[in-house]
């Protein structure tokens, strides 16, 4: 009988290299989950806390610049008026998020209300019954969320019509891809992302601060000379996720900091920068399996 304890960080590691086919997963139920997602032409409000709301910006840019209709997402605390005619998506990995299911209850006899879960068998499950895009194949024991998340957008962006068919090999080139930065010599992590992208770059920043409680900020691309530019340096990794404006690069490098680009789709990014939470942790002593003060879900609401 083998009764070793698993490495510190093993869980996350096996869940998070498991996206590749995941999201493959997920395109395999896309007529199902098209059926239920908004259709061309609906107004959209996306409800979703941490993570999820990241997602919901992601793909609330992508359908507004699509055309497919007027999209919006909002956390569910700072969420000031619901129009008549929205069409309510919400996230929620545990099914059990208590600003999201306040919202659902006050909601769902009203508007129409679609949900992104991470099992049936949820308080949010039983509100949408019927109206459930079942993610329970994505579902995950960490604590920071790393497949559902990615998992959602890649539903979410394939019915618009906008999965590159790169996505997957991309995917796997994360996963095989040298860190861009040894970790021992990071002291700053800046993702920049554009439109769609400013989300992922949420997204990544909190997977660094969760995972490894390090120094991580997030902009827009055209936001970061605006002020956060002052903290680059020698230790700081500025990773851009979209678009690497040259002039924006010119300014980047003359503060020492080191920059990243690659080719890979945006959304491929997360794996790699996932792994690199995972390592910085690794470095600074911390399990990223068991995060300080975060918990699967948060329950407690006024």
């Amino acid at each position: 009988m083998n009764n070793a304890t698993p490495a510190r960080g093993a869980m996350t590691r096996a869940e998070l290299t498991s996206q590749p086919e995941i999201w493959t997963e997920a395109l395999s139920h896309a007529a199902q989950f098209n059926a239920l997602l908004p259709q061309p032409g609906e107004r959209v409000l996306v409800l979703g806390c941490g993570t999820s709301y990241y997602m919901g910006d992601a793909y609330a840019y992508l359908r507004n610049d699509a055309g497919l209709g007027r999209t919006r997402a909002a956390i569910p605390r700072e969420l000031n008026w619901v129009d008549d005619d929205e069409h309510i998506v919400v996230i929620s990995r545990s099914g059990t998020t208590a600003d999201v299911i306040a919202l659902v209850e006050k909601y769902r006899d009203t508007h129409r209300i679609t949900a992104l879960l991470g099992g049936l068998d949820t308080e949010l499950g039983r509100l949408c019954e019927g109206r459930v895009v079942d993610l329970g194949f994505a579902d995950e024991q960490s604590v920071v969320q790393t497949r559902f998340a990615t998992t959602g957008l890649t539903a979410l962006r394939n019915s618009l019509g906008l999965v590159p068919s790169t996505l997957i090999d991309d995917a796997h080139a994360a996963l095989a891809a040298a860190l861009p930065m040894a970790p021992g010599a990071v002291r700053q992590v800046v993702f920049l992302g554009h439109r769609w992208s400013v989300g992922l770059a949420h997204e990544a920043a909190l997977k660094v601060r969760e995972s490894a409680g390090f120094w991580t900020e997030a902009y827009s691309v055209w936001e970061y000379e605006h002020g956060p530019i002052s903290c680059a340096g020698e230790g700081s990794l500025v990773w851009f996720l979209d678009e690497v404006p040259e002039k924006v690069v010119a300014k980047i490098a003359a503060t020492g900091a080191q920059i990243y680009s690659n080719a890979l789709d945006a959304q491929a990014n997360l794996p790699l920068a996932h792994r690199l939470a995972v390592e910085l942790a690794e470095v600074v002593g911390r399990d990223p399996d068991t995060p300080p003060h975060l918990n699967r879900s948060v329950l407690v609401v006024e």
